[in-house]
C-alpha cells in the first residue's frame, strides 16, 4: 500500500465545505481535479453512502478508467470514496475551527501492479505531490467562490 496525505486550512465553515466537496461532488470534483476528463454518475439521487460514479482520468499522460463508490459519509466530518474497479481509497476529513476548516485529504493506493513495483518510490513521491496540489486547487476554488458570492 502507498498512502499520501496532506492538510490545508480553508476559510469556509465545515458544513459549507462538506457540501461543496461531498454533496456537490459530481459538479465540483472535475473543477478541483483537472485530471478528470470524464465523470459519469452511476447512481440516481443525492451523493450518499453507496453512491457510485465512473471516472476517466489522465494523470501525467497515463489514462485510467475506474468505478468508485462512497463507502462512508459522516456529515460534515468525513467522506470516503473507495475504488470498486481499482484498488484505491480517497478520504476527506473536515475539522471545524469556527469560521475556517482544516481539510485533510488522504489517497491510498491499496495495491501496486507487479510491473510498477520497481517504480514504487517515484509513485509515492508523485502521489504526495498530487495530494498537495489537489488540496491547494480545492482551497483556491472554494475561497474564490466564497469571495465572488459575498
Amino acid at each position: 500500500m502507498i498512502a499520501a496525505r496532506a492538510e490545508v486550512l480553508v476559510f469556509e465553515d465545515a458544513e459549507a465545505l462538506f457540501r461543496f466537496v461531498a454533496l456537490d461532488f459530481p459538479r465540483n470534483y472535475p473543477r478541483w481535479s483537472p485530471e478528470v476528463s470524464s465523470l459519469e454518475p452511476l447512481s440516481a439521487g443525492p451523493v450518499q453512502t453507496g453512491y457510485r460514479a465512473r471516472q476517466v482520468r489522465v494523470d501525467r499522460g497515463h489514462r485510467s478508467d475506474s468505478v468508485f463508490e462512497v463507502s462512508e459519509m459522516d456529515a460534515p466530518r468525513r467522506v470516503v470514496f473507495r475504488g470498486v474497479s481499482a484498488p484505491y481509497v480517497s478520504t476527506y476529513e473536515f475539522a471545524d475551527l469556527g469560521g475556517a476548516t482544516r481539510l485533510a485529504f488522504c489517497f491510498e493506493l491499496l495495491a501496486l501492479e507487479a510491473r510498477l513495483r520497481p517504480f514504487e518510490k517515484l509513485i509515492r513521491i508523485s502521489l504526495q505531490d498530487g495530494v498537495k496540489s489537489t488540496l491547494q486547487r480545492l482551497k483556491m476554488l472554494v475561497e474564490r467562490e466564497m469571495l465572488d458570492a459575498g
